[in-house]
């Protein structure tokens, strides 16, 4: 009975990873591999510029020989303008990939067969991408909007609730889930919160979540190193509940929550979310142990595009870090181009003037304008979740501080060491007073 418990719980974490929208580990290896390789080593190109793909399949590192592939080439996430197929007699061949004439991104996709099976890899190339600009319009009140938001906001009494967690305490840190009312009287949000135990004022990091429906640890090793963590869910239910429950509302109650009121701008969903990520600011500014100034707000894709949101909207924030922000750009698909992610308007028939105009008060692009403070972020070109087109609009909008570390072959997900990078960029600063 034990093992057959264990195994549910195991089918139902892994259905919760596949249900949540997004994925952030490196793909799994496959016996055969798709090898698609632009002809520039930074995999960027000027505009006007001839671009060709060199493809490889190999299996056991080996070239395979006479396997048949097609391949199609065109505007990433958009009509592809080459279809194709072809036999590599050799194992490889080179793919003429045609040009831009704007600034954006260009896809090729390869899928081999062999042996019943497919096996697929794609490439995709920017072309003059530091020049990429939004499609979307920022509103004439768009800072009045939110101001409003924040005090009304303000008028919520935060009614902390804390709850000790003994079995995820460690030597260092106690470990709590965070209950907070949030937007209005009688809404809640919900978190880990990891503090050290020893007595001192202490730096904090925001984390906010990913598209999906789940629970939370918390950020534990990082509190161990002396750092206060709050990691949120956005949905207003407890992040310590059983995995199942999780799988439940994200099939029913919160399915397709990113589009629940999309023509009303304060009834949309994101407004109780980016609201509780300025609670949630709130929160960690009451906390005794904080130390009243330092502190980063961090996340990947939907918690990419909330960290420059927080960013954008309390300057409270000092420092932030995003991985593939989604969010961005929402509007490109009404300009014939990639919008991020959740593509709400890829299907343009759903494009009413209500729901075009709801999306500029919550686009990334428009938040990132008003970003002031220092940023790290990351992504790569393949990401097929969040178009790095739209990404770079919103980058591109930033005047504020800020590194990109671009690992182009990454989809949506990154490698260890970008998590690293941006770990150590957060304690090279947020520690930098306790180092001295």
């Amino acid at each position: 009975m034990k093992k057959l418990m264990m195994f549910r719980l195991v089918c139902v974490s892994i259905l919760i990873f596949f249900l949540s929208g997004v994925s952030y580990s490196q793909p799994s290896e496959k016996m055969v591999k798709v090898a698609v390789i632009p002809d520039h080593n930074d995999w960027v190109y000027r505009k006007g510029e001839v671009v060709k793909f060199n493809v490889g399949v190999t299996r056991n590192n080996e070239p395979l020989q006479n396997v048949t592939i097609r391949y199609e080439v065109g505007p990433e996430m958009m009509t592809p303008v080459i279809r194709d197929s072809a036999i590599l007699k050799n194992g490889n061949i080179t793919i003429p990939g045609g040009v831009l004439q704007n600034a954006g991104f260009l896809r090729c996709k390869v899928v081999a067969d062999y042996e019943g099976n497919k096996y697929e890899g794609l490439a995709t190339v920017g072309f003059n991408p530091e020049a990429i600009k939004p499609t979307t319009e920022y509103p004439d009140d768009f800072t009045q909007f939110w101001d409003k938001a924040k005090h009304d906001l303000s008028a919520v009494p935060l009614d902390v609730k804390l709850t000790l967690l003994p079995d995820k305490c460690t030597e260092l840190t106690n470990v709590y889930q965070a209950n907070i009312q949030n937007f209005k009287v009688g809404s809640r949000l919900y978190g880990i919160v990891c503090i050290p135990k020893k007595p001192g004022k202490y730096p904090a990091i925001l984390k906010v979540p990913g598209a999906g429906v789940r629970g939370y640890s918390g950020d534990i090793a990082m509190a161990d190193l002396g750092i206060i963590t709050f990691e949120i869910g956005i949905h207003g239910i407890p992040v310590t509940m059983d995995a199942g429950v999780y799988v439940d509302l994200g099939r029913t109650a919160l399915d397709g929550y990113m589009f629940f009121n999309l023509d009303d701008r304060d009834r949309y969903y994101y407004k109780r979310v980016y609201l509780g990520c300025v609670r949630a600011i709130d929160f960690i500014f009451s906390l005794p142990e904080f130390d009243g100034s330092s502190l980063a707000v961090t996340g990947g894709s939907q918690g990419g595009a909330l960290s420059i949101v927080t960013a954008g909207l309390d300057q409270r924030v000092k420092y932030l870090a995003a991985f593939y922000p989604a969010l961005c750009d929402l509007t490109g698909y009404l300009s014939n181009r990639a919008g991020g992610w959740p593509q709400m308007f890829r299907d343009q028939k759903g494009a009413t003037k209500e729901k075009i105009e709801t999306s500029k008060y919550y686009d990334v692009v428009n938040f990132a304008r008003n970003v002031k403070v220092p940023g790290f972020y990351s992504w790569g070109f393949n990401d097929a979740v969040c178009p790095p087109t739209s990404m770079y609009s919103a980058y591109n909008s930033i005047t504020a501080p800020k590194e990109l570390y671009i690992m182009q072959e990454t989809g949506h997900w990154q490698y260890p060491e970008q998590n690293e990078k941006a770990k150590q960029w957060l304690l090279s600063r947020l520690l930098v007073n306790k180092l001295k």
